[in-house]
């Protein structure tokens, strides 16, 4: 029994051993690693002081060419702006220094926790962070915003009335109805500033999901009969019949209007907040999906069904779009110059009227 004892004694203390220097060689390399990565650091404080550097003097030459400044002023300006750069690079890169100094002195049996020292997670914008209001990441990677950014995009919301031009007849004889009747689209858009040194026209381009509803009227349901579509008598009592024609489109708009340029010491940017805008424009893409749903009661029960066919819709769309807004709110048009259904013998031409918001 003693023997046993002794060699499971002898067991634990070997194994101790051998965990306390796993433990130390694990310890060192971290440490090791961790001053590589404070060395990095180094790196990019510089590169990132040297940005800003950039982008004041680029400022700076902006103003010397308006003649917001002289030579003299120029020069003492962007002196001023490399002291502070050249000071602030030293004061980072110290403090940097004295972390690897740290590490290095107690690399034996010191451990600093600072895994996310360089993960930040910031909630609004500043002179020298990136444009994006929220930002969660490494310090390093949050750049300082450029100087004149000419292109921005926003999210793009629209929804509103739907009907359809019919070749002869009134839009106040129209079958659809015209509370029922309604589109909806979102997309994505990109707007260009044209002129360098003006904002009064914007070129805005993108993409976006386009859904145009058609509610019958009359007790009345969508009818595809080979290459030919109709409306026709349903033989129970309707409650709803709606073709929805869905369209991937991609939209071209010019805008004009007036905008406030807004100046910084290291960047500008033209703001068009709360002022009007008026776009014109058109679009072009393809018919994604067609489908009916119908609603409607047979020997008193209550049903549904939806019908997913081409109801002989036109495959390619295109049409004239346009908008007049004040802020990010605008009233919105848009008038499909494909007919609705293809090689019909009347003609339709979807058109919609509501609300556009794009979300700047």
């Amino acid at each position: 029994m003693q023997i046993i004892t002794k060699i499971l004694v002898l067991t634990a203390l070997c194994l101790s051993v051998q965990f306390i220097n796993a433990q130390d060689t694990i310890q060192n390399v971290n440490n090791k690693e961790k001053i590589e990565l404070l060395l990095k650091e180094k790196e990019a404080i510089q590169s990132q002081e040297r940005d800003l550097l950039k982008q004041e003097v680029e400022a700076i030459n902006v103003r010397l060419e308006k003649g917001e400044l002289t030579s003299l002023e120029a020069d003492i300006l962007k002196k001023e702006a490399a002291k502070k750069r050249a000071l602030n690079i030293e004061n980072r890169v110290a403090i940097v220094d004295n972390k690897i100094e740290l590490l290095k002195r107690n690399e034996d049996d010191y451990i600093i926790d600072e895994e996310n020292e360089n993960v930040i997670i910031r909630i609004g914008t500043g002179d020298e962070t990136s444009e994006s209001f929220v930002f969660v990441g490494e310090k390093k990677d949050d750049k300082p915003r450029k100087y004149d950014k000419r292109t921005t995009s926003d999210f793009v919301l629209a929804f509103g009335f739907n009907n359809a031009i019919i070749e002869g007849e009134k839009l106040d004889d129209s079958p659809y109805k015209f509370g029922g009747s309604r589109f909806f689209e979102m997309g994505w858009a990109w707007k260009t500033r044209v002129f360098k040194e003006s904002n009064f026209m914007r070129l805005k381009y993108g993409w976006s999901l386009q859904i145009n509803g058609l509610k019958a009227a009359d007790n009345q349901y969508f009818f595809q009969d080979g290459d030919q579509t109709f409306l026709e008598p349903f033989p129970y009592e309707l409650k709803k019949a709606k073709l929805s024609v869905s369209n991937l489109v991609f939209p071209v708009h010019f805008e004009f209007g007036p905008s406030k340029k807004i100046e910084r010491e290291n960047y500008f940017r033209y703001s068009t907040k709360n002022q009007f805008k008026i776009g014109l424009g058109g679009y072009g893409g393809f018919n994604v999906g067609t489908r009916q749903k119908l609603k409607y009661t047979a020997d008193g029960d209550r049903s549904k069904e939806k019908q997913k066919r081409s109801f002989n819709t036109s495959n390619l769309v295109y049409g004239l779009s346009g908008y007049l807004a004040i802020n990010d709110v605008a009233l919105y048009v848009k008038y499909d110059l494909s007919p609705l259904f293809k090689d019909q013998d009347v003609r339709q031409n979807n058109i919609s009227l509501g609300l556009r918001f794009d979300v700047d």
